[in-house]
């Protein structure tokens, strides 16, 4: 095991448990804006779709009900506006993370190879390159990298931590070089519902790939979307013969979305009622915590999308995170997304209505 671990940096979110506790010691509580947890109710037209599928006595299969692969190309043409998409280009996963983890392994990617993502930087698409023994690396602009050895590209829009949405000439510019390259691309599109100052597009337009979905494959979860991080419901859309093969692995491997979660998924991704209402208790929350921060003396930087802000008072991240944590206010060091976060911080504002309110309180 010590081979596997030896390769893995430190848990980053071990290192906040100090200022946590100076945090939850305020006399009014703990406001935690550190992790990007949804805390309002699963919708229940969710719910219901979830008990009304309770009894499942049988295994599930990996690729997942005909309703769900109807419910997964359905709203992959009608939201991401792609064209063309069977059931051959989706494939169900069991939450995002896991596949950003394991998706290099799952590749047949090892020693000699390189996996890329930007310099800020969900810390898991470096850790999946380093559980299988291949070269991490962090990129500005995707045309500056090197190719020879590069296997697998990371694009991430609406951008976790900074919220940065790459335009539509961008992700045209990032598709068109990896081709050329013969770079697979991995679009992380999670926060793709979550525009605020921009509308993100996904690689799977046409406008982006030019129709063909050769070389590309998308991610998409439902845990910010419709709060359902706890029922660990995420899909792939894309390359048919990338799918394929991570079909087979998947299979061979067990890697099933249970029979319950593919039910409430179809009943999810039916319903655009839900997300249109937790999209305007996010917007109220980012507001209002915008203007706190701003008027606290901190700079927004991009948080044009997702569920964060991207912040700083030009100081040294970890200084910041003690401050706030003196007011009883945890967020995320920005160093946990790279080196470039070392003078930011990432704020959530997925807490409660009530905590929210807090935490602007307590700014002031």
């Amino acid at each position: 095991m010590s081979a596997v671990t030896d390769r893995l940096p430190v848990f980053p979110w071990d290192k906040l448990e100090p200022y946590k506790a100076t945090a939850t010691a305020h006399p009014d509580g703990i406001v935690d804006l550190s992790v990007g947890t949804p805390v309002d109710p699963v919708p229940e037209l969710i719910r219901r779709a979830l008990v009304d599928a309770a009894d499942s006595p049988g295994y599930p299969t990996v690729w997942g009900t005909v309703a769900l692969r109807d419910a997964l190309t359905g709203w992959v043409e009608r939201r991401l506006g792609a064209r063309g998409v069977a059931h051959t280009n989706v494939l169900p996963v069991v939450g995002s993370k896991e596949l950003v983890a394991w998706l290099p392994t799952q590749l047949g990617l090892g020693a000699g190879d390189k996996v890329a993502y930007p310099r800020l930087a969900y810390p898991t698409y470096e850790v999946g390159a380093r559980l299988c023994g291949a070269e991490p690396v962090a990129y500005d602009n995707v045309t500056d990298l090197d190719p020879a050895g590069l296997k697998l590209l990371w694009l991430n829009s609406p951008s976790n931590p900074t919220g940065r949405v790459l335009d539509a000439d961008e992700l045209r510019t990032a598709v068109a070089w990896a081709r050329e390259h013969g770079v697979l691309v991995f679009s992380d599109e999670c926060y793709l519902e979550l525009g605020w100052e921009a509308e993100p597009v996904s690689v799977l337009h046409p406008d982006i790939c030019g129709g063909t979905y050769e070389g590309i494959v998308a991610v998409h979860s439902l845990s910010k979307r419709s709060n359902l991080a706890g029922y660990r419901a995420a899909f792939l859309a894309g390359d048919a013969d990338v799918l394929g093969d991570l079909l087979l692995i998947r299979k061979h491997g067990g890697m099933m979305t249970p029979a319950p979660v593919q039910a409430a998924t179809v009943a999810a991704l039916g319903d655009d009622t839900h997300v249109a209402e937790q999209r305007a208790r996010y917007a109220a929350r980012r507001a209002a915590l915008r203007s706190a921060l701003e008027a606290h003396g901190f700079r927004v930087e991009h948080s044009e999308a997702s569920l964060y802000l991207w912040v700083t008072r030009d100081e040294p991240c970890w200084k910041t995170v003690g401050h706030l944590a003196e007011l009883g206010i945890l967020v995320a060091p920005g160093d946990f997304y790279g080196p470039a976060g070392e003078r930011f911080v990432r704020v959530a504002f997925t807490a409660t209505d009530e905590r929210v309110a807090a935490a602007v309180k307590r700014l002031a």
